[in-house]
């Protein structure tokens, strides 16, 4: 893989091997039942990316996730849509340097009877349509007059491909349905659509063994499986569908969407474009301020004009003036267009160029992009960070799509404490507060976070916070050194954790050969299991050169039977077969250099096979992977502790990569806050016809230009909170913890299933104590909320590993009108908190009136 996944896409892909993997083997069963699985996942959360690995996995196999490779694997990728196909390919490609020569359109002729495995195959709904020249003979009724039954020079249709495929049994057939919801409901003719046909068989062509649906929701792959009637013959194995949570955590997408709309009546397209192009030129600058900070190459952000499908050549030519006025240094190939007519469009004296949509995140020199509709299908441009939309306000739904199209982060990761450079902005010339809020409710529906809270913030005409004068700089030093956690993985794979690291220390020349260090104490591991379970190596080694079998003998006069069992010695073929078995226990890196480690001195090939057998060996004790596993854990602890400072002073996406490799792991690791630039937030609120100004309280850490934030979101006990605080002596300061990003003070927990979670309380106090300058934990929470009990949980046992680092730790809760608060500094408040799984059982034993 070109990309490194996140951890939940690590999860998912995890997940969704395991599935198929059950799926064929259920199919090469005695039952050969077909079945299906899903992977779901909301726009943005890099479905393609996931996909490219599970392929990987399933074409050569996995170390990562355990998985064997499956020699006869052939994916067949179907949408109804060729460009979708398209840019999927283009998607893998850019993912995966594995598969870009195993990615195959189909296309007619095609000529070959099989699928070959190891190979996707791209086909779309029109290629199966019966005047398609892939299909044509297949049924009697598809033969056009003067026409033979095949067509062409190929003896035989694509159908007839797939059900040799099929019928072949060293070959599995996944068939991916590229966003399944599309293409499988019922015509009026009540016949079987296409891809009915190939979920279901129908004549001599069997049903494919594995579907595989790849969709934005869980309830549209449902529905759309069971319109295609296709449970009753088809068992679906399960459902995996990622946190829109944890992909709103990971950074691949921007934190906050901000809509501007006209607070009055008129034709108000050329004053809002105009604001649009001076949002775009300041993300510029903020871009390039942020590039020569950090020593990198700076993002060019893109501004898209949408416009009706049936534009006014004079409405885009004034447009354009406006532009061009605007922003007078543009270059003169800085605008382009994604119309579908591919031609240049002409607009009175101005002649735009069309690119096609998968070319314009690379094509920087486009800073401005004329779009209609239809761009929302299968394009992602993460650079595209402004939308001016001159279509009317019916349209909601459209511009809603588009501006799906553009949540991506262009550094695929957030840059930390900086809401401006985290944002995408909506300019909606057309429409009003109603029409507005109808948009504000799609996006914060499904078709972008799937109905649930996850952090994403939809804002109307925001102000910029930035960090508040009257803090003192030593507030600002303890808030950078206060511990906060990761969210721990499932898949977590300790060695490759270490090998990530020294890769990263090596590359900043903080610990030269890194690599050879880390790989030396793990060789000293197995030197060490070698001694000391030298009597269970020995037997292992011995079923490393033997291969056993038996014997069944009978006799069918006298009804005897008799089982023999014998041995032979393995050959080098046997050896080799058994070491690649091993080398997936210990990953193939620690194999290959142990087995060189081993044979150094010698070098002959001898030495090398007795070291082959050696890894094998090894690899067979049940105590090998769980000891490597363990040192690989100290020497990162080590090495993280070790560099800590140093890795501080690095640009911020090194930092962001140490951040990830601390979190590579299945429990909960420490790591440090980041420091934030600036925050976005709104300062009014509309009250019918008229817009009202928010509450503000002095001293927050980031402050507009009066030193005040607002606080008219907070809920009343959250008010009360912090008035309460502030207004005790030596408060010196305030922080609304955010819903993301490495500013956040953040607390794992495990919910009641056990998986882990995300804590972000509320507040962040901080005094002038006779210790120094110290903070506070603060968290408003209802008790009756279902993840209360869990968050205290995960709040208790933080308070047990980091309390010391804090003034206070405290949970508060309102209880028969009352505010309650547990002090989980107390060691006997933890232990009740600890031992109850009801939030208000713990507030009643345990608080006292805050």
């Amino acid at each position: 893989m070109r990309f490194t996944l996140k951890d939940y896409q690590a999860d998912a892909v995890g997940d969704t091997l395991r599935e198929l993997t059950a799926a064929r083997d259920f199919y090469r069963s005695a039952s050969k039942r077909v079945s299906s699985v899903a992977l779901t996942a909301t726009t943005g959360g890099g479905k393609t990316v996931m996909a490219a690995a599970v392929i990987e996995a399933l074409f050569w196999g996995s170390d990562d996730f355990s998985i064997a490779p499956d020699p006869g694997a052939v994916v067949l990728w179907f949408s109804d849509d060729p460009a979708l196909n398209q840019q999927t390919r283009h998607r893998l490609e850019q993912a995966s340097d594995r598969l870009r020569n195993r990615l195959v359109t189909v296309e007619h002729p095609f000529r070959y009877p099989k699928l070959q495995a190891g190979n996707v195959y791209f086909l779309n709904t029109s290629k199966l349509s019966k005047n398609s020249l892939l299909v044509k003979g297949h049924d009697s009724t598809d033969t056009l007059p003067g026409m033979d039954s095949y067509t062409d020079i190929v003896p035989f249709t694509f159908w007839d491909t797939l059900r040799n495929t099929i019928e072949d049994k060293d070959l599995t057939l996944y068939m991916v349905l590229d966003e399944a919801h599309r293409g499988m409901g019922k015509r009026p003719s009540d016949t079987p659509t296409i891809v009915r046909r190939l979920i279901n068989g129908h004549r001599d062509v069997p049903p494919v063994p594995i579907v595989w649906g790849i969709s934005a929701t869980v309830r549209r792959f449902e529905a759309a499986m069971g319109e295609a009637e296709v449970q009753s013959n088809r068992v679906h194995l399960a459902t995996v569908q990622v946190d829109p949570v944890r992909i709103q955590e990971s950074g691949l997408l921007k934190d906050d969407i901000v809509l501007d709309f006209p607070a009055e009546t008129g034709d108000f397209n050329t004053v809002l474009l105009r604001r649009g192009i001076r949002k775009v030129k300041a993300l510029g600058d903020a871009w390039a301020k942020y590039a020569a900070e950090q020593g990198e190459e700076a993002i060019k952000p893109l501004m898209v004009l949408q416009v009706p499908n049936k534009p006014s050549p004079t409405e885009v030519a004034s447009a354009i003036d406006a532009i061009r006025d605007e922003w007078p240094e543009l270059e003169a190939d800085a605008i382009a267009h994604v119309f579908g007519d591919h031609t240049a469009q002409t607009f009175g004296p101005h002649s735009v160029p069309y690119i096609s949509p998968e070319r314009v995140q690379d094509a920087s020199y486009v800073r401005v992009l004329l779009a209609k509709d239809a761009i929302s299908t299968g394009w992602d441009c993460p650079r595209a960070e402004v939308m001016v939309s001159f279509r009317p306000a019916k349209d909601e739904t459209h511009i809603t799509q588009l501006l799906g199209r553009m949540i991506r982060t262009p550094l695929a990761r957030r840059v930390e404490g900086d809401d401006l450079l985290n944002s995408v902005e909506c300019i909606l010339p057309r429409f009003n507060k109603a029409t507005a809020s109808q948009v504000l409710e799609r996006i914060m529906g499904n078709d972008l976070v799937g109905g649930t809270e996850t952090g994403q913030r939809v804002l109307v005409d925001p102000k910029l916070m930035t960090p508040n004068e009257a803090v003192p700089d030593e507030l600002w030093e303890l808030f950078q050194a206060l511990p906060a956690e990761t969210l721990p993985r499932k898949h977590a794979n300790p060695i490759k954790r270490v090998t990530s690291l020294a890769h990263a220390l090596a590359a900043d020349r903080l610990l030269e050969d890194a690599g050879k260090i880390a790989h030396d104490r793990l060789h000293g591991v197995l030197n060490g299991l070698s001694a000391q379970y030298a009597r269970d190596l020995e037997k292992a080694v011995k079923d490393v050169l033997t291969v056993a079998g038996g014997t069944v003998r009978g006799q069918a006069r006298h009804g005897l039977r008799q089982d023999e069992y014998w041995t032979e010695d393995a050959d080098d073929r046997a050896i080799q077969d058994a070491y690649r078995s091993g080398a997936r226990t210990i990953t193939p890196d620690i194999a290959r250099t142990y087995v060189e480690h081993l044979a150094d001195d010698a070098g002959d090939e001898d030495a090398y096979r007795d070291a082959y057998v050696r890894v094998a060996a090894l690899a067979m004790l049940p105590q090998t992977r769980p000891a490597l596993d363990a040192e690989a854990d100290r020497i990162a602890h080590e090495w993280l502790s070790t560099y800590r400072v140093a890795i501080k002073g690095l640009s911020e996406s090194r930092q962001s990569l140490y951040a990830e490799i601390t979190a590579m792991s299945t429990d909960p690791q420490l790591i440090s806050m980041a420091l934030p630039k600036n925050r976005q937030e709104e300062t009014k609120r509309v009250v019918g016809d008229a817009e009202q100004l928010l509450e503000r309280r002095p001293l927050h850490l980031l402050a507009d230009d009066e030193g005040m934030f607002p606080v008219g979101k907070l809920n009343p006990d959250e008010i009360e909170v912090l008035d309460s605080e502030m207004g005790r002596d030596r408060a010196l300061a305030w922080y609304r913890n955010p819903t993301g990003g490495r500013d956040s003070m953040s607390i794992a927990y495990q919910d009641r299933h056990g998986d882990w979670r995300t804590l972000r309380p509320d507040f962040l106090f901080f005094v002038d104590s006779e210790d120094g300058v110290q903070a506070s934990i603060v968290d408003p929470h209802g008790h009756w909320l279902p993840d209360a009990a869990w968050k205290l949980h995960g709040l208790a046992r933080f308070a047990e590993a980091y309390g010391d680092q804090f003034h206070r730790v405290e949970a508060i809760s309102r209880i028969d009108g009352t505010l309650r608060v547990l002090d989980l500094k107390l060691p006997k408040v933890r232990e009740t908190v600890l031992a109850e799984s009801d939030a208000r059982f713990a507030y009643d034993r345990a608080a006292v009136d805050y």
